[in-house]
C-alpha cells in the first residue's frame, strides 16, 4: 500500500457493472454527524476520477449537489450509495447518517457492506454511539479501518486521536489499532498552526506530498527517519502479531529484516480478517486540486485490504415455508437471492429500491418473487408475490446510470417495484426463498397524528402506508383503545422527517395531538346497583329491572358475569341480555370513559313484564345497574406499567436510576454487562415514559439503549388519577 502509481481519468473512475465478485468492495462509512463522512465520499470520488476538478459529473451536479431543501435533508438522514472505480475494482461507498434517530439507515448500510470505515473528527473525538456501532461490527467480525478527518482544525492532533481511537476501539488489544501513516506538517502560520500537507508511509518509509494539488512521492530524508522509527516499529510488531505465519515474530525479534512486501501482504490479510484496524488520515482536496490528502492511500487500503463479497458469508436463507437452504457464498451462477436494503421515493421516477445481490444474478426485465417478513406489528403488510424488474441502474448524484445486470456481491437500484419494502427478499419466481431479516431497533417515541382536513383524511392511509414501507424503524399503530393513529419513531428528528415527508412527498397535512396511553377502570370495593328501565309510550312499552352486585377481582381477571337469580325473577331468555348490557357499559367505562376490567358482576334479582320486557330493555337495564353501582363506589383508575430494560455505561448508572425513580419507577435490579455497561431493569408507568427515548439520550450522551414491554395495569396514585381526570374533562 502506498507505493503504487496511479493515473485515473474521469472515465476510469466511473464505476461500471462488476463482472465478478472479486472485483467489488462494499464499504459503509460510519461516524457521528459532522465527522465528515459525506465530504470524504466526495473526496474519494474526485480522486477516483468519478467527478472532475470542479467536483461535478457530466450533467453539472456534484455527488451531493442538490437544489432543494428535501434533497439536502435526505443527504443527512438517509443511506446513500456512491460507486467509484479504483485499479479495476468497483468500490460501493455507502454513506450513512450520523444522527442517532436514523439508526435504521445505518443498519441497512451495515447489512449491505462487507467492511466499515469509521470516520472520526480530530476536533470532536469518538462519541459513545460510534463506540456502540464499533461493538456491533466486532460482534459479527466485520473488518474495519479508521479515518481521522478535520486535521485542519486548530486543536487537531493526529497522534492524540490515534491514542483515543486505540483506547476506544482497541479493547484488550490496543496494538491492533495503529496508524499506517504519519501526517507531514508544513510551516506554522500566524496562528501557530502548522497545516498538514502530506503523509509519511510507515511501512514504505516514503513521503507523499499533496501540497501541489496532486500526490507526489519522494524519499523523506534522513532528518525525518528518527521521527517515524518508534511508530514504524510498533506497526510492524502489530502486523506480525496478527500474521498467519507463526514463525514471523520469532524471526523478527531475532533481528531478521522482514520484507516490506511481506508486511503489506500480512497487513492486508489481517485487515480482511477483521483482526487489525489501521488508522489513516484524510482531507478534501483544495480548490482546483485533483486529489484530497490521504485519499489515494485510503482507496489502496479499500481495494487491497478490505474483503471481497466472496469472503463475506451470506445470511441464513430458507424456503418461504421455513425449510433451511444451503447456498454457495456469492456465486453469480447460483439461485437468485437479493435483498431490498433501502426503499425511497423519487417525485419523477417513483419508488426506488436499493438492492444487494447475495447470490445469483439479477437482470433487467426479469420476473422475481418478492417475499416479505411480515412486520405486521409495525404496520408493514405480509406479502408473497411475483414482480417484474424494471430498469436496473447505479446511482451517482442525481443520475441513475443504466446497467443490464447485477451479479452476486454488487449493489444497484431497481425502479418501480410496487410492493417490495425494505428488508424484503427477491428470488427466482420458480424457487422462492427468504433471507433472515437483520435486527432493527424498536421505535419508542410515540407521535399521535390526525388529518388536518377532510382531503388530508382521504389521503392519510395511503401516505402512511408508503411511509412505513420505506422505513422499517417506523411502526404504525391504530390504537383500538384510544382511537388514535400513532407513528412510533426513533426520536424527534425522525418524527420531524416523517411529518415533512408526509407533507411534501405525499401531500398529506397532519396535526400532532397529545398521545394518550390506554387507561382502565376498576372497582375498589364491593358495590351494588339497580337498573330500572320502565317506559310506556303507547303500544308496547319497555320494562326491565335488574339488581346486581359488583366486586373487584385480581389483576388480569377481566370481566366475569355470574347468574344467581332464583325463582325466575328474570326470565332465562333475558339473562344473556343483562350480561350484554353490562359488558357494553364496561367497554365504555363507568367513571372517566376508560374500559372497566377485573370485576365480577353478579345478577341477583330483577323483574320482568309478560308483554313489555325485551332483549333491548334488559340490555339497557344491565348498563344502568352497572352505572348506578359505580356512582356510589370507589373507582380506581388503572394505568399501564411497562417493564423497562436500560443498558447504560457504568458512569451514567446513578443518574439513570435517579431519573427512573423520578418517573415513579421501581428498580427491580441491575447486572453487569460487557464493555463497562450495566443493565438496569425497572417497572415504570407508561404515562411517564412517553418521551423517555429522547430524555435518556440526553442523560447518557447518546450511549444508552432501552427496551420496554407491557407488564400489567395497576392503580394510579390518587393525585395523579385526579389530574388525568381533570385533563380529560378539559379535553372533552
Amino acid at each position: 500500500m502506498g507505493d503504487k502509481a496511479h493515473a485515473h481519468s474521469g472515465a476510469a473512475g466511473r464505476a461500471r457493472a462488476a463482472d465478478h465478485p472479486t472485483s467489488v468492495r462494499n464499504v459503509v462509512l460510519v461516524g457521528h454527524s459532522g465527522s465528515g463522512k459525506t465530504t470524504l465520499v466526495e473526496a474519494l470520488a474526485l480522486t477516483a476520477g468519478a467527478v472532475n476538478r470542479a467536483g461535478r459529473v457530466e450533467d453539472g451536479t456534484a455527488v451531493s449537489d442538490y437544489d432543494d431543501i428535501e434533497h439536502r435533508q435526505q443527504r443527512s438522514v438517509q443511506l446513500s450509495l456512491v460507486p467509484v472505480e479504483w485499479d479495476g475494482i468497483k468500490v460501493n461507498l455507502l454513506d450513512t447518517p450520523g444522527y442517532a434517530d436514523f439508526v435504521g439507515e445505518l443498519r441497512a448500510g451495515l447489512r449491505a457492506a462487507d467492511a466499515a470505515l469509521f470516520v472520526v473528527s480530530a476536533s470532536d473525538g469518538v462519541d459513545g454511539s460510534t463506540r456502540m456501532v464499533w461493538d456491533e461490527c466486532a460482534a459479527v467480525g466485520m473488518p474495519r479501518a479508521i479515518v481521522v478527518t478535520h486535521l485542519e482544525a486548530a486543536r487537531a492532533d493526529f497522534d492524540e486521536m490515534t491514542r483515543v481511537c486505540a483506547e476506544a476501539f482497541g479493547g484488550d488489544d490496543p496494538d491492533a489499532v495503529l496508524p499506517l501513516y504519519l501526517p507531514l506538517h508544513g510551516p506554522e502560520g500566524p496562528d501557530g498552526h502548522a497545516p498538514v500537507h502530506g503523509l509519511i508511509g510507515l511501512l514504505t518509509q516514503k513521503l507523499f506530498d499533496y501540497s501541489g494539488g496532486e500526490r507526489k512521492e519522494s524519499e523523506p530524508g534522513e532528518e525525518r527517519l528518527p521521527l517515524i522509527e518508534e511508530a514504524r516499529g510498533r506497526l510492524i510488531e502489530g502486523i506480525i502479531a496478527e500474521s498467519e505465519d507463526e514463525t514471523l515474530m520469532d524471526r523478527y525479534l531475532g533481528g531478521e529484516q522482514v520484507d516490506v512486501g511481506t508486511l503489506i501482504e500480512d497487513l492486508e490479510r489481517a485487515v480482511a480478517r477483521g483482526v487489525f484496524f489501521p488508522v489513516l488520515a484524510a482531507a478534501p482536496a483544495a480548490e482546483g486540486s485533483r486529489q484530497g490528502l490521504g485519499t489515494v492511500e485510503l482507496l489502496d487500503l479499500i481495494t487491497g485490504g478490505f474483503p471481497t463479497p466472496l469472503e463475506h458469508g451470506t445470511p441464513d436463507v430458507t424456503t418461504v415455508d421455513g425449510r433451511p437452504r444451503e447456498l454457495k457464498p456469492c456465486d453469480p451462477d447460483a439461485p437468485l437471492v437479493a435483498e431490498v436494503v433501502k426503499t425511497s421515493s423519487d417525485p419523477y421516477v417513483g419508488r426506488i429500491s436499493l438492492i444487494r445481490v447475495f447470490s445469483g444474478t439479477l437482470r433487467a426485465d426479469q420476473t422475481v418473487h418478492v417475499s416479505g417478513h411480515g412486520l405486521g406489528d409495525r404496520g408493514h403488510e405480509d406479502h408473497d408475490m411475483d414482480e417484474r424488474i424494471g430498469n436496473l441502474s447505479t446511482p451517482f448524484g442525481k443520475q441513475q446510470r443504466p446497467v443490464s445486470h447485477v451479479i452476486a456481491g454488487d449493489l444497484a437500484c431497481v425502479a418501480k417495484l410496487s410492493r417490495a419494502e425494505t428488508g424484503d427478499t427477491l428470488s427466482a419466481k420458480d424457487d422462492s426463498l427468504l433471507m433472515e431479516p437483520w435486527e432493527m431497533p424498536d421505535p419508542l417515541l410515540p407521535l399521535a397524528i390526525e388529518a388536518h382536513s377532510k382531503p388530508d383524511e382521504d389521503k392519510l392511509s395511503q401516505g402512511l402506508a408508503r411511509l412505513v414501507a420505506e422505513d422499517p424503524t417506523m411502526r404504525l399503530e391504530q390504537n383500538q383503545d384510544t382511537h388514535q393513529v400513532v407513528l412510533w419513531c426513533m426520536g424527534e428528528a425522525h418524527a420531524d422527517v416523517a411529518l415533512e415527508r408526509l407533507r411534501s412527498r405525499y401531500g398529506v397535512q397532519v396535526d400532532v395531538v397529545p398521545h394518550r396511553v390506554p387507561l382502565r377502570e376498576t372497582f375498589g370495593a364491593r358495590a351494588a346497583g339497580r337498573g330500572r328501565h320502565v317506559k310506556q309510550s303507547g303500544g308496547h312499552g319497555q320494562f326491565a329491572i335488574c339488581e346486581i352486585e359488583v366486586e373487584p377481582l385480581p389483576n388480569g381477571s377481566g370481566i366475569e358475569f355470574v347468574d344467581k337469580v332464583v325463582g325466575g325473577a328474570v326470565p332465562r331468555q333475558f339473562i344473556p341480555s343483562v350480561e350484554k348490557g353490562v359488558r357494553a357499559q364496561a367497554v365504555k367505562g363507568v367513571a372517566a370513559g376508560h374500559p372497566l376490567i377485573d370485576v365480577r358482576v353478579t345478577l341477583l334479582d330483577g323483574k320482568a313484564h309478560s308483554v313489555d320486557s325485551s332483549d333491548a330493555a334488559f340490555q339497557t337495564a344491565g348498563a344502568l345497574a352497572l352505572r348506578e353501582a359505580a356512582a356510589d363506589a370507589r373507582i380506581h383508575l388503572l394505568e399501564p406499567v411497562a417493564e423497562v430494560s436500560v443498558l447504560v455505561g457504568d458512569e451514567y448508572v446513578g443518574p439513570v436510576m435517579s431519573d427512573l425513580s423520578g418517573r415513579r419507577g421501581r428498580v427491580l435490579g441491575t447486572e453487569q454487562s460487557a464493555g463497562g455497561r450495566t443493565l438496569i431493569r425497572a417497572e415504570v408507568p407508561e404515562i411517564e415514559i412517553g418521551r423517555y427515548s429522547v430524555d435518556l439520550r440526553s442523560l447518557s450522551h447518546g450511549t444508552a439503549r432501552f427496551s420496554r414491554r407491557y407488564a400489567r395495569h395497576e392503580p394510579m396514585p390518587p393525585q395523579v388519577a385526579e389530574r388525568v381526570k381533570e385533563e380529560g374533562r378539559k379535553a372533552s
